[in-house]
């Protein structure tokens, strides 16, 4: 039997025209785009460096562009509509302990100026929450978790911390520059059909959620937790009762049986790992606890 006539080889000159500059425009569009994103991209770190600042406790560089005054403002115009949203709390025992436990913490804070507000709402959900410039809600259904004094000192340590931070501005700030990003390279692509800047633009905002966003909250709650510890150990509390609140709060998260995030799609970090991170940080802490 006849062997079959081998294929004659493709040359470039042979190639389909059609495919040949489909590549060649892929090629020139890649081009463009790393380009633009590059030009992008060296607007932010330029504008990143002439808008840094150093957290407090950590030495951590952050970003910022929010000024103190306009964080105060925000977190006075903010913390007024969620107490028209939101009932306070009438338990007047309740009520004084928050305010107790707060002022105990606010006064070994490194935030001057703050115009610190402890609040109790009534909401049986386990929560707390600050806004910038020093406003910290507690929720009712957090009460029960924390038990007492040394566990309510954690939870308002943790967001006092984010306070002293600036996490709130530091987030405003980032969410400012990924926008102004978005908006230069969306920009930047107008000689591109539409469909494939939908594209792009939706993996921008992909890569910038899962690359940056969702790491950098973890980051900033981790941040809080260690600053946290020392604040609650400056004002008398034993910084080892953080260690017991974050073991009930994970056991009252899971009897409610709420479906865990993969890690990296987690705003906060698993709680094992925070749990983990409280004991390696307790020794110092530690060493700035005064009983009262």
């Amino acid at each position: 039997m006849a062997s079959p006539l081998p294929s004659p080889k493709t040359t470039a000159t042979q190639r389909d025209p059609l495919a040949a500059l489909e590549e060649l425009c892929f090629i020139h569009t890649m081009r463009s785009v790393a380009g633009r994103l590059r030009q992008a991209l060296i607007l932010a770190v330029l504008a990143m460096a002439s808008a840094c600042a150093v957290v407090p406790g950590t030495g951590r560089m952050q970003l910022n562009i929010i000024s103190p005054a306009e964080e105060q403002r925000l977190g006075r115009q903010g913390f007024a509509a969620i107490r028209q949203q939101m009932p306070v709390s009438q338990d007047e025992n309740a009520t004084a302990m928050v305010q107790r436990v707060g002022q105990r913490i606010a006064d070994v804070a490194d935030l001057p100026k703050a115009e610190w507000e402890f609040v109790l709402f009534q909401n049986p959900e386990p929560n707390a929450f600050c806004l910038p410039g020093g406003k910290v809600g507690v929720h009712t259904g957090m009460l029960p978790i924390t038990q007492d004094d040394a566990g309510l000192a954690t939870v308002i340590a943790h967001e006092v911390a984010h306070a002293v931070a600036h996490h709130g501005a530091e987030r405003m700030s980032e969410q400012i520059l990924l926008e102004g990003i978005a908006v230069a390279l969306f920009t930047g692509l107008a000689d591109l059909d539409n469909e494939t800047r939908i594209i792009l633009f939706a993996a921008y905002g992909i890569g910038t959620t899962l690359g940056r966003v969702l790491p950098h909250s973890r980051l900033q709650e981790t941040e809080a937790d260690r600053i946290g510890l020392i604040y609650m150990a400056r004002a008398g509390y034993d910084p080892a009762e953080a260690v017991a609140f974050w073991e009930r709060f994970a056991e009252y998260k899971k009897q409610q049986g709420g479906a865990k995030p993969p890690a990296f799609l987690s705003t906060h970090p698993m709680d094992a790992q925070r749990i983990e991170n409280l004991k390696r940080w307790l020794p110092r802490a530690k060493l700035q606890y005064r009983p009262r």
